[in-house]
Formats: structure tokens, sequence, C-alpha cells
């Protein structure tokens, strides 16, 4: 098996799953909250192919791992309304949280999984499932904490919105339009920039810090700890 394929097969379904959930996440939290949008799009599903973006979910993600890069993606948006929403200005941070927050919880079932099954796989050499699930804590950490960017429109931009005095917000909301330009810059800085440690500075130090948390859970569970 080249090496390529091996690290197709450990990353692809563990980010498949990370960016469903997440997308899922937010549209049933907007049906709690009084938009029943993703519901009425069909968009509640886990069906992975209802939330599919090719650019997103499959080319970013397998040019940053064939380049050796952070792994991230992106699935199709779901569908929120703010209008309906039974109150807009919490309602749109509950639904960006609940997106990052399934991630969180994600991770979690990945390491109580990878410390419940550690006594039975040979830590010499590392199985396809440890590091499946090894690096599906990883994705989902990764994903949770890149969305918590308060980058428009990533889902820490909705919860900074809604915690700002609302004159404040409305002056933070026209960032809005230009927020794709800040992301594709970002990527570009960590691409063409790499001396500048855009993600080294920034995403990476709390996705490690968290990595190692979760880990130590497996670990406890798997009676290392």
């Amino acid at each position: 098996m080249s090496e390529t394929l091996f690290l197709a097969l450990v990353l692809i379904p563990g980010l498949v799953i990370a960016i469903v959930f997440h997308e899922v996440a937010h549209g049933y939290v907007a049906l709690l909250l009084g938009d029943p949008t993703a519901k009425e799009q069909r968009r509640l599903s886990l069906n992975p192919l209802r939330h599919v973006d090719p650019v997103g979910t499959l080319l970013v993600p397998g040019a940053l791992a064939l380049a050796g890069a952070p792994v991230f993606g992106w699935a199709k948006p779901v569908p929120v309304m703010k209008n309906r929403l039974d109150n807009p200005r919490f309602g749109m941070m509950a639904v960006a949280a609940a997106g990052p927050g399934t991630n969180f919880l994600l991770a979690l079932v990945g390491a109580v999984a990878l410390g419940l099954l550690a006594p039975i796989l040979d830590a010499s050499q590392p199985t396809l499932l440890a590091q499946g699930l090894f690096y599906f804590i990883l994705i989902n950490l990764f994903l949770a904490i890149f969305n918590l960017l308060p980058i428009p429109p990533f889902d820490g931009s909705h919860i900074v919105e809604g915690l700002l005095p609302p004159a404040w917000a409305r002056q933070y909301d026209r960032l809005r339009p230009f927020g794709m330009l800040l992301f594709f810059g970002l990527v570009a800085l960590t691409w063409f920039a790499p001396e500048w440690g855009v993600l080294q500075n920034t995403i990476l130090p709390p996705v490690q810090w968290a990595l190692e948390h979760y880990i130590s859970i497996a670990d406890a569970i798997a009676g290392n700890g």
C-alpha cells in the first residue's frame, strides 16, 4: 500500500464525518431555535452527498494532505435564516457554536474509543485503526478551532458579533463581504510565506494544547495515566 493511499484511507473518512456532523449540528440547532430552513432543504441528513463541496471537502483537503500541511476543509454551508430564529442575536451565536462544539464532542468520542482499544492494539506498530482514531481526534480539533476564528463567515465571527454591543456589531458585520478574501489571504500566507509561521503562531498552538489533553483522556482510559 502506497503512503498516499494509506494517508487517504486514514484521513478522508474522519474528515467527511467531522464536516458532515459539523454542518448538521448547525441546521439542527437552528431548527430547535425556530428556523426550519435546513430541514426544508433536506440538509439535516447525515448523507455526505448532501453536504459535499467538491473543492472544500475533496480538493483542498487532498492537496493539503499530499503537501504535508495541516488538513482542513469545508462543506456546503447549511442554510440558516437569521430572521426566522426566535431570538436572532442569541440564535446565531448558538447555531454558530454548535458546529465547533460538535467537533469537540466527536474528538472526545475518538479519544474514548482510542483509550478503550489501546489494550488490544500493538503500540510498537500502530494499526490503521489506531492512526485513524488519532487523526480523527486531530481533524475534529483543528476544524473546531479553525472555525472559531473571528473571520467572516467562520463560526467565530457570528459568536463575536453576538457578544458585541449592537452598534459595534453593525460595524463588525460590514466586514462580512470581505471575509473570504481574508480567508484566502490567510491560506496564501500559509502557502507562500511559511517563514511567517501564520498557522504555527495562531491555530496550531491551541490545537496542540487541546490534542495533548484529549490524548491524556485516552491514556487515562487505557490505564496509562
